[in-house]
């Protein structure tokens, strides 16, 4: 056996995992990350890269270059063209990241899972100034991305954000073992709700991505303000981000999650179940049925991924720094 499969062996032992990767400073941990993470010298480059990959099956044939400034520039690396086709069918809702589907399927009286017997409710999430009915009867997905995949989000159809949510909050890690440990673990964890509104019809859509343990920060396009973790509470922000379908909207600087919500009318698309495999631009959702309208109705194809750079759009701002 090697030494990449002894790791791997021991760290699927499950008290020991969630020992390690929470009964820890889990703030101090993730604080470091973000710093060390940073650090532009080759030789520690190269050793926190190499280290990186005893503990997961990181795949660097895809990125845009193969050269990195730092282990956070590895984090946050961009893909070459057409690495991720976009299915640009008007009805279809495309992921808007890499990820491993995690709990999904229908909101219920306010209520999802995150793990079998481990409900929470989009109020506890969300916050309580935010109108949580707009998604009754909805569907949910929740998108792991674990630390080796492709960090960065992007807009699943046409449409605009058009406010930002910030709740203060912990650094749990957000893996399986810990969602079926910790009761309502999201909703403990530091994290974000971006408002947006899609397609003619403007459909409100909640995309909540949630920090956990070594997570240093979320970047978004478009936004001007620091968010960071000295805050205490919620804070709201309004904007008016427009996008295309496929457009970047930012980027973990680590691996965590992304929460979808849509209202009712949207259907989970095939094979999306809990433990399955997804790429960002794959189906994730179909529209109701005879009101969409997306950004190739004469085709309907999927076209190759063309990202939005950060200069496309004003700012960028960070989050969970």
């Amino acid at each position: 056996m090697n030494i990449r499969a002894t790791i791997q062996k021991i760290f699927s032992q499950e008290d020991l995992n969630f020992l390690l990767t929470n009964r820890i400073p889990r703030q101090t941990a993730t604080h470091f990350m973000g710093w060390f993470s940073q650090i532009k010298v080759g030789w520690m480059r190269d050793l926190s890269i190499a280290v990186w990959k005893l503990f997961t099956d990181l795949d660097l044939s895809e990125a845009k270059k193969s050269k990195f400034d730092s282990l956070h520039d590895c984090f946050i690396r961009e893909l070459r063209a057409g690495a991720r086709p976009i299915d640009m069918h008007s009805n279809i809702f495309a992921s808007p990241c890499d990820a491993i589907i995690g709990a999904c399927g229908h909101i219920v009286n306010g209520q999802v899972f995150q793990a079998k017997g481990f409900p929470y409710t989009l109020r506890d999430l969300l916050g309580h100034e935010t109108d949580t009915s707009q998604w009754q009867d909805g569907e949910y997905v929740t998108l792991r991305l674990t630390s080796s995949m492709y960090h960065r989000f992007h807009a699943p159809y046409d449409g605009s954000m058009k406010k930002v949510n910030y709740i203060s909050g912990d650094t749990w890690n957000v893996n399986p073992i810990a969602l079926k440990r910790v009761e309502k673990l999201f909703c403990k964890n530091e994290r974000a709700l971006l408002s947006l509104e899609i397609g003619q019809a403007h459909y409100p859509i909640a995309l909540v991505p949630v920090a956990a343990i070594l997570v240093a920060s979320i970047r978004l396009h478009g936004i001007d303000t620091q968010f960071h973790s000295g805050w205490t509470g919620e804070k709201n922000f309004t904007c008016d981000v427009q996008f295309r379908k496929g457009d970047e909207l930012g980027w973990f600087q680590h691996g965590s999650t992304i929460i979808v919500f849509a209202p009712k009318g949207f259907t989970l698309a095939e094979k999306i179940s809990p433990g399955q495999h997804i790429k960002m631009g794959e189906a994730l959702m179909h529209l109701p049925v005879g009101k969409q309208a997306s950004s190739d109705p004469e085709t309907g194809a999927a076209i190759q991924y063309a990202p939005q750079s950060a200069s496309q759009f004003n700012t960028t701002g960070t989050l969970f720094s």
